[in-house]
């Protein structure tokens, strides 16, 4: 039996009322994941290799300090 057809048989045992919290999950990994785009890997990899900006205050500064640029 695959994992697909023990999965369906299990669903069968589940009670209806904890059906919706089954469904939620499946909803949720039944979405394919989201590769990063060119930009957020370059900056991954910016900060993997000690690069970067490292940021000390708080939000109101940081977005002052964004604004600025």
């Amino acid at each position: 039996m695959s994992n697909r057809d023990f999965a369906k048989s299990l669903i069968d045992q589940i009670p209806e009322k904890k059906l919706v919290y089954v469904i939620a999950y499946l909803q949720g990994a039944a979405i394919p994941e989201e590769m990063p785009n060119t930009e957020t890997m370059e900056a991954f990899n910016e900060l993997d290799n000690n690069g970067g900006h490292k940021f000390t205050g708080t939000t109101d500064d940081l977005f002052a300090e964004l604004m600025e640029d």
